[in-house]
This record gives C-alpha cells, sequence and structure tokens, in this order.
C-alpha cells in the first residue's frame, strides 16, 4: 500500500482498494485506517476507496509538525491533490468528522458528498453548546492517558459501545480483536490530538458548507453526544440524518452491514 509526501515533506500512509469514483474514510482519535475493516471490503467492489493514517497514527508516525487540526486538515488537501481526486465523498468518524470539517472550505471544489459519523463541531461542552462532554471529563482522560496510556486507551475502547452492545454480538471477539490489533500512537501524540479535540470549535464552519451532507450516529453514543449529531443537521443546511438505534460511537462495527448499506446509499445519491 503507497504512501505520499505532505507539503511539509513527511511521509505518511494510506490504503487504498478498488476503483471508481473516490471515497475516503478518516478514522478516530488513537486509532487507524484498519479500523474501517468492515467498509474497505465492502465499498472496493464499487468504489476507489482511500483511508489514510492521519498524521502521529498507524503507520504515520514518522511526523515532526504538530499534531492538530491544521495538520491533518493540510494533510488530507495534500493527498487528494497529488492523487488529483475529484468529485469525493468524504467519510469522517469522531475525530476524523471533525477534521472533515476542518478541511471542507479547502477542498469544496473535490467534494461530491460529506458523511459526518458519530460527530460534534465540539468535543467539549460550554455555557452556548451544552452537547458537548464535560471539561473535567477531557481532562480526566488527559490525566489518565500520561499515567498509563494503554490502560486508558483500554476505557475509551470500552466506551465505544453501549451497554450490553458487544456482549451478544456475533462479531464481538472478531471487533475486541479488531481494536486490540491496532498500535496506538504514542504517548506525546495522543496528548497532542486530545488537546486539539479538547480545544476545537467548528460551529463557524457550518454554515459555509454546501455539499450534500449526511449525519450518521447512534441513539446512545457516550462519546460525541447524540444531541451534538441533531445539532450538526439543523445547522447544515439541507443534511440528512440517519440515527441507529441501540448504538454508541462506532455504528460502523457493531452495525456495519446497515451503516453499509446507508452509505452506499447516499455515495450512489451524490455520485451516480
Amino acid at each position: 500500500m503507497p504512501w505520499y509526501e505532505n507539503r511539509r515533506g513527511e511521509s505518511l500512509w494510506y490504503e487504498e482498494r478498488g476503483g471508481g469514483s473516490p471515497v475516503v474514510l478518516l478514522h478516530g482519535w488513537c486509532l487507524s485506517s484498519a479500523i474501517w475493516k468492515y467498509q474497505l471490503a465492502a465499498l472496493a467492489g464499487s468504489y476507489r476507496t482511500l483511508a489514510p493514517d492521519l498524521r502521529g497514527h498507524g503507520r504515520s508516525r514518522n511526523v515532526v509538525g504538530t499534531i492538530d487540526f491544521a495538520g491533518f486538515a493540510g494533510d488530507l488537501a495534500d493527498l487528494l491533490e497529488q492523487l488529483n481526486l475529484t468529485k469525493v465523498v468524504l467519510v469522517g468518524w469522531s475525530m476524523g468528522a471533525q477534521i472533515a470539517l476542518q478541511a471542507s472550505a479547502e477542498l469544496s471544489g473535490r467534494l461530491a458528498g460529506l458523511v459526518l459519523v458519530s460527530a460534534t463541531p465540539c468535543f467539549t461542552s460550554s455555557e452556548d453548546f451544552p452537547h458537548g462532554l464535560a471539561d473535567k471529563e477531557a481532562s480526566g482522560m488527559r490525566l489518565k492517558v500520561q499515567r498509563n496510556s494503554q490502560r486508558a486507551l483500554d476505557g475509551f475502547h470500552t466506551r465505544l459501545f453501549t451497554d450490553g452492545e458487544l456482549e451478544n454480538h456475533p462479531l464481538s471477539l472478531e471487533i475486541r480483536e479488531l481494536l486490540a490489533s491496532i498500535s496506538p500512537p504514542d504517548t506525546c501524540a495522543l496528548l497532542e490530538a486530545l488537546d486539539a479535540l479538547s480545544r476545537a470549535d467548528m460551529r463557524h464552519l457550518l454554515p459555509s458548507i454546501t455539499v450534500p451532507t449526511v449525519v450518521f450516529n447512534g441513539n446512545h453514543d457516550q462519546i460525541c453526544l447524540p444531541q451534538a449529531s441533531d445539532y450538526l443537521k439543523e445547522h447544515i443546511a439541507g443534511a440528512e440524518q440517519f440515527v441507529f438505534d441501540g448504538c454508541g460511537h462506532a455504528p460502523f462495527l457493531t452495525q456495519s452491514h446497515q451503516f453499509n448499506a446507508e452509505l452506499f446509499r447516499f455515495i450512489r445519491s451524490v455520485c451516480e
């Protein structure tokens, strides 16, 4: 699988499968492109599917620039430019959705559609945005990473799912093994990305999004709250929303068949 060089001269990794209209998948905090296992397999028969490892994550670890949203968005723009990708359906999950929002203005001429999965414009809550996590939760997570990053990530993986979601799931063991197989970023990169998440406020970007957009979320998401997804739907002109019942933060894992069906439906609506 290929590497590309960004504007800073750093080498970054991306997975690529299939051919046809391009679909780009952006993973979330502390994980990698491998998390899109079920989507890479499903989409590759119909679309050119790409999934980069974000800076500091996966195989894209040899970076000297800051781990922040400006860097993430710049890397994404460089990838699309170097491959001359147009009419892209951009799919971002969690932190990846915020990267998609950050990059949307620069990439608007290259996008056919935007899919925001388990997303929020503000990770932490404030007086005028009560739909995020309490600041003490983010600061508590930072402290846990500093003390024992692996234990902190194990706890984060557990919070991806609502109570009972994995216990009787036919792919429970496979999903757990997938999460365990992804080597996390080093502690410094984890903390930089977490700090970027805690500071981010992307509400001002929402009115400028003009490409067709769909918001996917679980109705029991404990990380990016369902109300945040509702907010995105209400503040992005013409946005659709699909809610996965009984699902937490990762519907593309526990409800992959339905997720993929809805994703295919949206891609066809904007590309064909």
